[in-house]
């Protein structure tokens, strides 16, 4: 399989909607909408944010009970030019509601004022520890996909990310650690190099809104600077709201292979 001309320097592709991914949208989605009401200690943000972190009932391969394995182009080029497909975990249910964003419970001023004018801004598997929270590389995940369940407008708390940063983001980490062995990689505080990256990545790199109907499959490169933004006034979504599932397997190679694969 061909790469996408985007992806590499990009850091990101949309997947146009197929049968493959329209079937296993099918099979989530009574199991999405389970998942709303089983955890709803997973609301947050004044009940605009459900978090839904490891709701859904998918098996490794992806598949939830009683429908298909998580299949077509976007799994296949993951595959071919992401480090493998790895097992999955189970995924990630992230609903957004009119009126987000608010306060997260325990947010600091700073915090939702980051939230509010950056789209909370990171890079997945870079986790604040502590008080003053400090940021230590803990989740080498692969690469980050995710599939739109219901329909919703494109400026429905879409996802957004700055394009080209995952070339930023990795000099910066990968130079922040430079001196530590494999092992000790996770206890390296990166919180200084990360916070400058991120300055530089506002200034140089373009904002882009992605936008993905069911049946599509977002994919971004796993050092890509990304986020969720505001709900616009207006906006328009499904009754059960902007609803994504998620996927962040681990790279087998681990930390050492995060910070050095393509």
């Amino acid at each position: 399989m061909t790469q996408p001309p985007s992806f590499a320097d990009k850091g990101w592709t949309v997947f146009v909607p197929e049968p493959a991914v329209t079937d296993w949208v099918e099979a989530a989605l009574p199991h999405a909408r389970q998942a709303l009401i089983a955890h709803p200690d997973q609301l947050q943000c004044d009940g605009t944010w459900f978090v839904g972190l490891d709701v859904l009932p998918n098996d490794g391969s992806g598949r939830m009970p009683r429908g298909p394995a998580l299949a077509g182009t976007a799994v296949d080029f993951a595959t071919a030019h992401c480090g493998g497909w790895p097992v999955l975990h189970a995924g990630q249910l992230s609903v957004t509601y009119p009126g987000y964003p608010r306060p997260r419970a325990g947010e600091t001023e700073a915090g939702f004022r980051y939230r509010l004018t950056r789209d909370a801004a990171h890079v997945d598997g870079i986790i604040g520890l502590g008080t003053p929270k400090r940021r230590f590389l803990k989740e080498p995940h692969a690469f980050v996909l995710g599939l739109p369940l219901t329909e919703a407008d494109a400026d429905a708390a879409p996802l957004v990310v700055w394009e080209g940063s995952h070339h930023l983001m990795r000099t910066a980490l990968r130079d922040a650690v430079a001196a530590a062995p494999g092992d000790e990689i996770e206890r390296i505080d990166v919180t200084q190099a990360y916070q400058a990256a991120r300055r530089v990545v506002f200034e140089q790199c373009r904002r882009v809104v992605l936008h993905g109907t069911p049946g599509s499959v977002l994919l971004l490169h796993r050092h890509l600077l990304h986020g969720v933004a505001p709900w616009t006034p207006g906006a328009m979504a499904a009754p059960e709201g902007r609803m994504i599932a998620y996927f962040r397997p681990e790279l087998p190679g681990g930390l050492p292979d995060w910070l050095t694969a393509p």
